[in-house]
């Protein structure tokens, strides 16, 4: 048959360059080449009205943008199919006949499938004639200036031959016409605001069931920023950047965030929130994760990604989302369903398809139901993705004053007012820089006298020589362990977030950092303790062309003692040479005094916490632990800081067997003489789960025989109400006169297999009667034998 169809094939490739009902493209001697493609004309075959076969341009689209790529797909609807095609692109009016005519550029997708038109290279055709019901390519739009294009396709099913000028087989688009767009307005509020960013992963097997990954599903930690324009973490059409794909790859945020840390002055916070496995959790079990950020007036954008795990790299995320109003104020509320997308990286089409990297590196682009057959996402209708995430961001605090031209809501007011916190009084000269104060050191009383501590703080720049730069060392009294008048305060802080840039990048600025309420007092009373802090900071005081640009000082390493008085230093690096060559004067690296606890105190210093340990169980819920060690040589029972942490883990629900109970007696036999069967039976008592054994057989016969019949024995016909293989009659002798049998029970089962039972009650016929004979006779039969 196929070397049938190939020559019939054959002969209409033939045919299309000779028959009078069609033209061919001439042979253009300036190109020195045929281009032969089959086109109809009024009197050609056609079939309107008949949607068997449909050419589609992902998305739908009425218009098209100059270079840009689409996806083309030419499918059959059920039952249909198709053997061999022809799809080509024209400029709207034009017959093909010379270069020119055609529009754009096709390119493959699947060699083995596709193929350029050996004697017309802009055509694309089949590789072998063979039945299919779809094929996909790309295409390119033409450069701008080139007018409607239309896209046409001729189809082979069987032996007839399908053309359409209009209808379902062809495909007009225009080019969009450029709009003069209006310059991006620039961000008009004022003061800072705080937001608050929460993660709802919503990809599990009920929502996206196909090829769902069970055992390694999970969201990776999640990495982003709140910045300026100027720089872009990722955005549709651009490459993706080394920290992306270490992201979109591997779920690892490492790089991202190196690569966020060294924008500088166009990054104001760092976002980042913990992987999350697995990757669907009930909110009642796991709180979904969340970040706190804050924007300016300059850095008023929000990016971030998370990896979906396994997948050769797609990812969900928000590009340089504007948290700035038109009317000078600040984004109240925003909620985003995330669809997937792809970063170019990886050429993996399931969630765990092996590593094969994109060569060439494409861009970033969002995943669509028609991307590939073996995609989990792939939908025949190339209907939309379900969402798989849901990010809500929540305005939290205003700081400074405000500009909005539009009066403030009542959300607005209350929300800022929560916020609101107590300054303390800085009487500090503005032309002296300090360092933080250092930490209280240990009190000089060990008992319930009156001692006092200390901290103190360095001068780190001194603007004005001829204003003193005082009140570098603090005192306060205290006492010992156990005998102070007020309790600490029950609030439970988070560590400090790292500090912000420093808002100049020459001369003086501000800098702040934040940190969070963890867990407020029992008694309901509100936290008193700072949950932001400012300070002056000096990048490059020296301003001058002469002078070198360097960066802000890294954080100070640990004290070189663990007792008493000791050195620490700090380092900052050189960013650009002066721009006039002078050699580089600027200090970059510097040491001070630090004052720890005294020697004759007791110090517990502690390792860092070891990694979370293997989880108690295999499946289900269990327990992890992870330790840390004392540094010291103190008895543990002397430091208040625990040594082991324990918390729940949840891996994928354990598989569950059947079970069944034991087999019940073997049944009567069915026949009182001549051969017969008996059967026995066993219940399910728990049906299997999560991929558990399945049942196995839950009814068995076996054959019996009584006697041998005699010819005094004979079998009552079977009713035609009796079909089932298992409904038994019994011999009866003629003495025993025959009663009706009684309705069959209830089988014991829904499903799996069961059994019923129905007995006759023989009354004796006068005192010869053998009563051996006349016994009350039963029957039993398999029932509902379907699986569940």
């Amino acid at each position: 048959t196929f070397v049938i169809f190939s020559q019939l094939y054959f002969l209409y490739l033939t045919f299309m360059t000779v028959s009078p009902n069609y033209t061919a493209e001439r042979q253009s001697r300036s190109e020195g080449g045929f281009c032969r493609i089959l086109r109809t004309q009024t009197r050609g075959a056609r079939r309107d009205g008949q949607n068997e076969f449909r050419l589609r341009v992902e998305g739908d689209p009425e218009t098209y943008q100059p270079g840009s790529t689409y996806r083309v797909s030419l499918y059959a609807s059920s039952p249909s199919y198709f053997r061999g095609f022809t799809l080509i692109a024209l400029k709207e009016g034009r017959e093909g006949v010379t270069p020119d005519d055609y529009a754009g550029t096709f390119k493959l997708i699947d060699e083995s499938d596709t193929q350029f038109m050996t004697n017309c290279p802009p055509a694309v055709t089949e590789s072998i004639p063979r039945r299919r019901t779809r094929i996909q390519v790309f295409w390119t739009a033409p450069p701008s200036g080139s007018g409607c294009v239309t896209l046409k396709a001729s189809v082979v099913q069987r032996r007839i031959i399908f053309f359409q000028d209009e209808g379902s087989l062809t495909k007009r688009l225009c080019e969009k016409v450029a709009t003069t767009e209006k310059p991006i307005q620039e961000c008009c509020a004022c003061g800072t605001a705080k937001y608050r960013v929460t993660f709802y992963g919503n990809w599990s097997e009920k929502v996206h069931p196909k090829d769902y990954p069970r055992r390694a599903n999970h969201w990776s930690a999640l990495i982003g920023a709140s910045h300026s324009r100027s720089y872009v973490l990722w955005e549709y059409g651009g490459f993706a950047s080394e920290g992306v794909k270490q992201v979109a790859e591997y779920g690892s945020p490492v790089k991202m965030e190196e690569e966020i840390r060294q924008k500088g002055d166009d990054v104001m916070t760092v976002i980042k929130t913990k992987a999350q496995w697995p990757a669907w959790q009930p909110l009642n079990v796991h709180a979904a994760p969340s970040a706190e950020f804050s924007v300016d007036r300059a850095r008023h954008l929000m990016s971030f990604l998370t990896m979906l795990g396994p997948s050769p790299d797609w990812n969900v995320g928000l590009s340089g989302e504007d948290l700035c109003t038109r009317d000078c104020g600040w984004v109240q509320r925003m909620v985003k369903d995330l669809v997937p997308w792809d970063a170019g990286t990886d050429s993996g089409v399931t969630y765990e398809s092996p590593n094969k990297p994109s060569n060439p590196q494409e861009r970033i682009r969002p995943l669509t139901s028609l991307d590939h057959p073996q995609s989990p996402f792939y939908d025949p209708s190339g209907g939309p993705i379900t969402p798989l995430a849901q990010v809500v961001v929540e305005r939290i605090a205003r700081k400074g004053e405000q500009c909005n031209t539009v009066p403030d809501s009542i959300d607005d007011i209350v929300a800022d007012i929560a916020q609101e916190e107590k300054e303390e009084a800085d009487n500090t000269p503005e032309t002296c820089i300090y360092s933080n104060w250092s930490p209280w050191s240990a009190c000089s009383s060990s008992t319930c006298d009156k001692g006092r501590r200390m901290r103190q703080r360095m001068l780190k720049a001194q603007l004005d020589p001829n204003m003193p730069c005082l009140h570098t060392q603090d005192f306060e009294p205290c006492m010992g362990p156990g005998c102070s008048e007020e309790e600490a305060s029950t609030c439970m802080m988070s560590e400090w977030i790292s500090w912000s840039p420093c808002s100049a990048s020459c001369g003086m600025g501000m800098r702040s950092r934040e940190r969070y309420v963890k867990q407020f007092p029992e008694d309901g009373s509100s936290c008193t303790l700072p949950t932001e802090e400012t300070e002056k900071c000096v990048v490059n005081e020296d301003c001058s062309p002469s002078s070198c640009v360097v960066t802000e000082w890294a954080e100070w390493e640990p004290c070189s003692v663990s007792c008493g008085v000791g050195m620490r230093r700090r380092e900052r690096m050189m960013k650009m040479e002066a721009s006039d060559g002078s050699p580089c004067q600027v200090q970059l690296v510097e040491a001070e005094k630090c004052m720890m606890s005294e020697c004759n105190a007791v110090v517990c210093m502690l390792s860092p916490w070891s990694d979370w340990g293997e989880c108690s169980v295999t499946c289900g819920v269990g327990m992890r632990s992870r330790q840390r060690m004392l540094k010291t040589p103190v008895e543990p029972s002397l430091c208040p800081d625990e040594l082991e942490q324990v918390e729940k883990c949840m891996l994928p629900e354990c598989h569950t067997d059947c079970m069944l109970s034991e087999w019940s007696a073997w049944s009567e036999c069915n026949k009182s003489c001549g051969k017969g069967h008996m059967i026995r039976s066993r219940m399910v008592k728990l049906e299997p789960q999560f991929g558990g054994m399945p049942c196995p057989e839950t009814v068995q016969r076996k054959k019996c025989k009584i006697r041998k019949c005699t010819k005094g024995s004979r079998t009552r016909p079977k009713s035609p109400l009796h079909k089932t293989p298992l409904d038994f009659l019994y011999f009866l002798p003629t003495a025993c006169p025959i009663r009706p049998w009684s309705s069959w029970t209830e089988c014991t089962k829904l499903c799996g297999g069961g059994i019923q039972e129905r007995v006759m009650n023989l009354k004796k016929k006068g005192k010869s009667s053998q009563p051996n004979h006349c016994k009350n006779k039963k029957e039993i039969r398999a029932c509902n034998v379907h699986p569940c």
